[in-house]
């Protein structure tokens, strides 16, 4: 299948710096783009991933201002992996902060897998900052939707990657994956840190592709940003990412007045659509966009197409 748009060419920040947010974190931030342009923020997945330079090219930077950040722990905020003062409702916090920093009334949020969790938690929280929200890989960190990853799932569709990531757990801890990883990736043994923290970054990095992606695996695993979003990550799972089981959808009627799109992968093995899909029940305002051939990654030629049409079309930008 052939798709029109395609990323925005690289393009370098205008400003960064570090912004203290108290509890002992300081964020790192950057803005790209036209400056006065359409406020929006970015939020990354993860959680614990960190930004990354391409992610500034799902947006026109002659319309937009784009403010992007590392969130708590991870990328070059510090204390880096940190998981103290470390939750949802602190780095949605956070934001608030941000938007406050860059003068903005009203921004428009723009969140992928644990960034859509995180961009919908923020609007429903301040939905009188939000002018619209764009969303992909839904992720409302129900129970069903960690089993699916740490459990049972996807478990039966990657079961070599499946069996290494169990691997590294003796059989007698199985029963609770994220609880057993948690003890090696909060133990004072480095090197068995390291060791769990790859396994679990390459477990991840199994099922966000549509294809294998050796390159992004290697990325995936790099020593830092393996330690950082598989401590953060595992934290976050382990306390059901700070939400009450099903709090996304039932606080949905929040959103309402807010344009939204969420664009899915059909074949998203990490964020299946099913979340898309119920937030579509809840929320019958947003745009659902299925991608047939499409997996996880905003990079993927479907997904990618989708969210820069999406952009494109929330700064007034023809088709």
């Amino acid at each position: 299948m052939k798709y029109a748009r395609t990323l925005y060419p690289s393009i370098e920040p205008y400003d960064t710096g570090m912004l203290d947010v108290g509890d002992g974190h300081t964020i790192h931030w950057e803005r790209c783009g036209k400056p006065g342009g359409k406020p929006v923020v970015f939020l990354h997945g993860g959680p614990g991933s960190g930004c990354s330079p391409k992610q500034r090219q799902q947006f026109d930077p002659k319309l937009y201002d784009i403010l992007l950040f590392d969130q708590r722990g991870c990328g070059s905020s510090l204390p880096f992996a940190s998981l103290d003062d470390n939750t949802t409702w602190h780095i949605v916090a956070d934001i608030e902060k941000l938007r406050e920093m860059c003068g903005h009334d009203k921004w428009q949020v723009f969140g992928g897998s644990w960034g859509s969790t995180l961009a919908l938690s923020y609007a429903q929280a301040h939905p009188d900052r939000v002018t619209e929200l764009v969303l992909r890989g839904i992720f409302l960190s129900r129970q069903t939707e960690l089993d699916w990853l740490c459990k049972y799932g996807a478990s039966e569709l990657y079961p070599e990657a499946w069996a290494d990531f169990t691997g590294l757990i003796p059989e007698e801890e199985r029963g609770d994956i994220i609880e057993a990883y948690h003890r090696r990736l909060t133990g004072n043994d480095p090197a068995v840190q390291l060791a769990a923290a790859k396994a679990w970054s390459m477990w991840e990095g199994q099922t966000v592709t549509l294809l294998p992606d050796p390159a992004m695996l290697e990325e995936f695993t790099e020593d830092s940003h393996a330690i950082a979003i598989a401590r953060i990550e595992n934290h976050y799972f382990r306390n059901g990412c700070f939400l009450e089981e099903g709090q996304l959808l039932t606080n949905a009627d929040r959103l309402k007045g807010i344009p939204g799109v969420i664009v899915q992968g059909r074949h998203d093995c990490c964020t299946p659509p099913s979340a898309a899909f119920a937030l579509k029940q809840a929320w019958p305002e947003v745009e659902l966009q299925i991608v047939d051939d499409g997996g996880h990654l905003f990079t993927e030629p479907g997904i990618t197409d989708g969210l820069v049409r999406a952009t494109d079309r929330f700064a007034g930008k023809s088709a």
